[in-house]
């Protein structure tokens, strides 16, 4: 499963990186077969499964989905390998020990491992906004004092 995932995502990172080649694929008015060349073009040397996928999705006309349907894979994938996915947002750029250290403290509680896509905000002032699917922890300074503002207007 290891290069099926890897070679899709790669795939899905070339759409990103050449808009071209995602329009090729989005559109409608090309046929298959130019579609077809370009896929084998840029995925030639792929794993005839990744291969085939790509042409399902132009067969059916969702070429220009692959990026979202690499996306899933890649959750279902870590999924099954136990991995959990976590948004990291701090306010300023987190040194790669203090990364280490969040990371870390998430396995543990967890109980499996943890892959970390860091992010800065700024407007966060302070503190951490952890993101893991659908739960969303939010320990920065700035959703501190949304709370407490709604908290005083609630009982104003």
């Amino acid at each position: 499963m290891a290069p099926v995932r890897e070679q899709l995502g790669d795939f899905a990172n070339a759409m990103e990186q050449v808009p071209e080649l995602a329009e090729i694929l989005r559109n409608p008015q090309l046929d298959r077969r130019a579609k077809a060349a370009a896929i084998d073009a840029v995925a030639g040397d792929a794993d005839q499964l990744v291969k085939n996928l790509l042409l399902l999705l132009v067969e059916k006309g969702r070429g220009g989905e692959v990026g979202e349907v690499a996306n899933e894979f890649e959750q279902l994938a870590a999924r099954e390998e136990g991995q959990l996915n976590v948004e990291l947002t701090t306010a300023i750029e987190l040194s790669e020990d203090e990364a280490r250290q969040i990371v870390g403290q998430i396995e543990r509680v967890s109980g499996r491992s943890v892959e970390a896509e860091r992010k800065v905000d700024p407007n966060l002032i302070g503190g951490i906004v952890l993101q893991a699917g659908s739960l969303r922890v939010d320990a920065s300074v700035r959703g501190r004092l949304e709370r407490l503002t709604r908290d005083l207007v609630t009982r104003a």
